[in-house]
């Protein structure tokens, strides 16, 4: 009898939903419908080019592979389009928000899309918090240019030293201030955000167009004959490094239920954003290693860096404006994307129901976006954030891998479902997805198995404690 219940336990752990009722939950309790695929893409664009582009480029490419960044850049890419063609296709299916974690939840079960959720609360939550103190720091260099100065203890987190060496730092008051900015951007609309950031992608796009415009002449191909210096070996430890640059192109996925109409443009948007942002990538960083000598790059802005060393203050500058506007979508779209997960795992009764709760005049989910904006703003404001790039792509390539597997699954069990868009040779992408993310995290573990152990362990205990009782399903089964 034990054993009987013993094994009815362990089966209630991948409970899965169906397919139908995952849509047609959706339809009770839908969000206002907004998006078109111009918006979707320009969301894909605004979630990628960030820090990644002003920041990581020329640190990876001081640290790990010269200018064969560019190569590093192309590697990521391939690994994410194999994993955004497993996510189109489950998108053109499943066109519900909540992104891996839903379309797991419907083929692998629940304590495994509970798995994902972690990671996607890893990669959101931290990346925003990491983009936020970015952001930061790029605002107080350029106001410092302008003769502007912050006291340094409020724009540092408290344990981190002051120039005098000591701890004298309080808070990190503009990372503060922009999270909860963006917290307000998000509560008042979907519409009004998604106005905000078509404005910020445009202004970084005209930059990125200026810095490429201004760096070519400059290029010295001398800087290019030692092209590979730390070998293979140092290219995919660049693509390790520089995977945080492309992390967000899957919060197309969790627009779903404010697409106009999600089962064609939703795949547009996840495919076309990060081919678009591929390109980019591997231009900036040619034209980049190619303007200066890559050990010259370690610094917080090698982009406008490299310009001035080549007497170009005027491109210097508006790469910095580049960088901030940049960043502000990053930080838009991370946030934005963070609240619509908490609003389905919310909705499935793994979180409490308040965070499903939706805002009678904004029709925004306004208790998901409030402590979105309360978490990103603490851990911006007061800690220090060394790994949590790294913490933000380990989770990102748990869930694209489980997306990858999830493919597989459902075309051998489901066939005959329809498919608005399929991925090709599925047989072949889906496991080349597998196999490059989990080469990928194993790279990355290296250095961070720790922190990513502690973190899903404090999830698992908290899914026993409280989501496995309040689950829906959990409740239909009794």
């Amino acid at each position: 009898m034990l054993k009987k219940i013993k094994i009815s336990k362990m089966k209630s752990l991948f409970r899965k939903k169906s397919l139908e009722s995952i849509l047609e939950g959706a339809k009770k309790n839908t969000l206002k419908k907004t998006l078109g695929v111009f918006d979707l893409v320009f969301i894909g664009i605004g979630s990628i080019i960030g820090t990644g582009i002003f920041v990581l480029t020329g640190q990876a490419a001081a640290e790990h592979a010269g200018p064969a960044i560019a190569l590093s850049f192309l590697f990521s890419a391939i690994i994410c389009v194999f994993a955004g063609l497993a996510y189109a296709e489950l998108a053109s299916m499943v066109p519900v928000s909540g992104s891996a974690y839903t379309y797991t939840y419907a083929v692998m079960g629940e304590f495994i899309a509970w798995l994902v959720a972690c990671g996607l609360i890893l990669e959101y939550t931290v990346a925003s918090s990491t983009v936020a103190a970015g952001w930061s720091g790029y605002l107080v260099g350029i106001l410092q240019q302008g003769g502007i100065v912050i006291p340094e203890f409020l724009t540092k987190a408290p344990s981190q030293l002051c120039a005098d060496g000591t701890y004298c730092a309080i808070i990190n008051l503009p990372a503060v201030c922009v999270s909860c900015f963006i917290g307000l951007l998000l509560f008042i609309g979907t519409k009004e955000s998604v106005i905000v950031n078509r404005v910020l992608v445009s202004v970084k796009l005209v930059v990125i167009f200026i810095f490429i415009l201004v760096a070519v002449p400059h290029i010295k191909f001398e800087n290019y004959q030692e092209f590979m210096p730390f070998g293979w070996k140092g290219v995919f430890a660049g693509s390790a490094a520089i995977f945080f640059a492309y992390l967000g192109f899957d919060a197309v996925a969790t627009t779903a239920e404010e697409c106009k109409n999600p089962k064609r443009d939703l795949p547009i948007g996840l495919i076309g954003s990060l081919l678009i942002c591929a390109v980019i990538y591997v231009v900036v960083s040619l034209c980049l290693t190619g303007i200066v000598n890559y050990k010259t790059l370690g610094n917080p802005q090698p982009l406008a860096q490299a310009l001035r060393d080549n007497g170009s203050n005027i491109g210097s500058a508006l790469v910095g404006t580049g960088a901030i506007a940049g960043m502000l979508t990053v930080l838009l779209v991370m946030m934005y994307g963070q609240s619509r997960i908490f609003f389905v795992i919310s909705r499935d009764g793994l979180l409490p129901k308040f965070f499903s709760k939706i805002h009678k005049k904004h029709q925004t989910p306004s208790y998901s976006i409030l402590v979105v904006t309360i978490a990103v703003a603490i851990i911006s404001g007061f800690t220090p954030i060394r790994t949590m790039g790294d913490m933000s792509s380990l989770g990102t390539l748990f869930a694209f891998c489980l997306v990858s597997v999830g493919v597989l699954i459902l075309r051998y069990k489901r066939p005959k479902l329809e498919r608005t868009f399929k991925c090709p040779f599925v047989e072949i992408i889906a496991p080349l997805s597998i196999i490059g993310c989990g080469f990928l995290i194993l790279k990355l573990l290296q250095d961070h198995y720790k922190p990513f152990l502690i973190w899903f362990i404090i999830g698992i205990i908290f899914y026993f404690f409280y989501g496995y009782k309040k689950s829906v399903l959990a409740k239909k089964t009794k």
